[in-house]
């Protein structure tokens, strides 16, 4: 109620700005229902009129929104940015769901067509289908990966691409929605230079690895799906077996390597392509720390597999073990076996590798290698002055000192992180799943990792409907990093 009254007595002028930039980018994304509604063209197979439709009254409640503001000019504030990002990916998912509930196919309910948008548009890549993704419409797998791969960079971030005309600032809404620690970093003096650069080498990467797939046996189609899939490092297949489904060790391999390159800070992508050097990847200490990790956690999960002698042969083994600690890690999700089912810690370590292995500025999800390795720097840190009090010991990344402030606010985001994802993992509990079923489906969503343990690992089709609105909050917690979310519901941000 509290906030409520606050936001009554805002002046409709203050928010004017907000609801200008909302109703332009509503009518964007009406034009993302284009590409499916081609695809479905292309193959006849009569699902095209879900899409239209959603298009239609996509595009009609972003202009109802900005006709009244258009001529607006305000510069954003930096709470509009915030406001902005918060309100898009919510309204956003509400309106991505619609082709899914009137296609008439398995999301007859409307909390899980909205589940399997939100799940896609955050690049969470949990779904609400236990089975039947083979059969459906090739326009609806589309589209479900098309929410993978515009939800990865960021739909902000795109809009502040291609639509400077806008007139606003747009370094608040960069600073909303690009993922990581230090969010004043940029590519290029011009914010939308830098968004385009982005884009720029998501796209490329998007083509290389869709070529890559094709080549090592995928359909044309089921190439792009996944490209699209993996770069946004989302885990959304054609395919029920996911990439299981090819049985191929060389495609597994490229997967593994496409899924590195997704969760890689696309600032090193930049300058790997300014340098023409791919050194610039190892110089890079938060993707060394990265690999180190994830070769640390294959090693330590190949163990009881290979007590228990789960495949045939040690190869076998340490790839299996290897793709699925950078599918987990990553927060991509792609599976070839059902790995809920290993033997010993395995599973459960599988899901613990999913809160640190991704890089900030990626698509990635999770606490960020950044902030653990900074987490880590500062608590030696706090050991050192207890031998030494009155040094001076800053902390350095990259040969660069880390301001104080900046460290001092990652042990409050651990701190805040942890604490959701212990509370969300009772609240699940509380909706009837078992401890451990309960821990993994939290910490699936809010890392957007996408699979959970036990009856959790294919689908979520078992989990009740409260289950599935706390999981869609844990993936917006997680894709908006946790305080874009929270701060829009303190009277704080409501007050002039």
């Amino acid at each position: 109620m509290v906030l409520l009254d606050l936001y009554r007595s805002i002046p409709a002028r203050r928010l004017a700005p907000v609801q200008r930039v909302t109703g332009v980018l509503l009518m964007l994304f009406s034009m993302t229902m284009l590409p499916p509604v081609a695809v479905d063209l292309l193959y006849d197979e009569d699902a095209f009129r879900a899409f239209l439709a959603t298009g239609w009254i996509t595009l009609a409640t972003g202009f109802v929104l900005w006709w009244p503001v258009r001529r607006v000019r305000n510069e954003l504030k930096i709470r509009d940015g915030f406001l902005i990002t918060v309100l898009f990916w919510t309204v956003l998912g509400a309106f991505g769901a619609i082709p899914l509930y009137l296609s008439d196919t398995l999301w007859n309910h409307p909390t899980d067509a909205l589940f399997e948008s939100m799940s896609g548009l955050t690049t969470t890549g949990t779904t609400t289908v236990a089975a039947g993704l083979d059969a459906l419409p090739k326009a609806i797998n589309f589209y479900r990966v098309q929410l993978h791969w515009l939800g990865g960079m960021g739909i902000i971030v795109l809009a502040v691409a291609i639509l400077p005309m806008l007139g606003i600032g747009g370094m608040q809404l960069f600073r909303a929605e690009i993922p990581g620690p230090m969010k004043n970093n940029k590519l290029t003096p011009r914010i939308t230079e830098t968004a385009r650069v982005l884009w720029l080498v998501y796209l490329s990467l998007t083509v290389i690895c869709g070529l890559v797939y094709w080549l090592l046996g995928m359909s044309p189609f089921d190439a792009m799906c996944h490209a699209l899939s993996t770069l946004a490092t989302g885990g959304f297949s054609s395919h029920d077996a996911s990439i299981g489904f090819y049985n191929s060790p060389a495609l597994e391999c490229a997967v593994i390597v496409f899924m590195l390159l997704g969760t890689i800070n696309f600032a090193t992508h930049f300058g790997v392509w300014r340098h023409r050097s791919v050194f610039v990847y190892w110089r890079d200490s938060e993707f060394r720390a990265c690999l180190t990790v994830i070769l640390g956690y294959t090693l330590l999960i190949s163990i009881p597999l290979l007590i228990a002698q789960t495949f045939d042969d040690t190869a076998t083994t340490l790839r299996t073990a290897a793709f699925h600690v950078v599918s987990y890690g990553t927060n991509t999700g792609f599976t070839t076996t059902n790995a809920s089912l290993w033997p010993s810690y395995a599973p459960m370590m599988l899901m613990l590798c999913g809160f640190m292995v991704g890089c900030s500025g990626s698509t990635s999800g999770g606490v960020k290698m950044v902030r653990l390795m900074l987490f880590v720097k500062q608590a030696l840190r706090e050991v050192q002055r207890l031998i030494h009090p009155n040094a001076q010991l800053p902390i350095k990344l990259d040969g660069r000192v880390v301001d104080d402030s900046v460290v001092y606010a990652i042990g409050g985001f651990f701190s805040v992180y942890i604490g959701f994802t212990i509370l969300l993992s009772f609240a699940m509990m509380a909706t009837g799943l078992e401890p451990v079923e309960a821990f993994s489906a939290v910490a699936a969503t809010i890392n957007n990792m996408g699979p959970g343990l036990g009856s959790l690992s294919g689908s979520v089709a078992e989990v009740s409907d409260p289950g599935k609105w706390i999981m869609m909050f844990s993936m917006l917690l997680g894709r908006l990093e946790i305080f874009t979310l929270l701060i829009v519901f303190t009277p704080a941000f409501w007050r002039r």
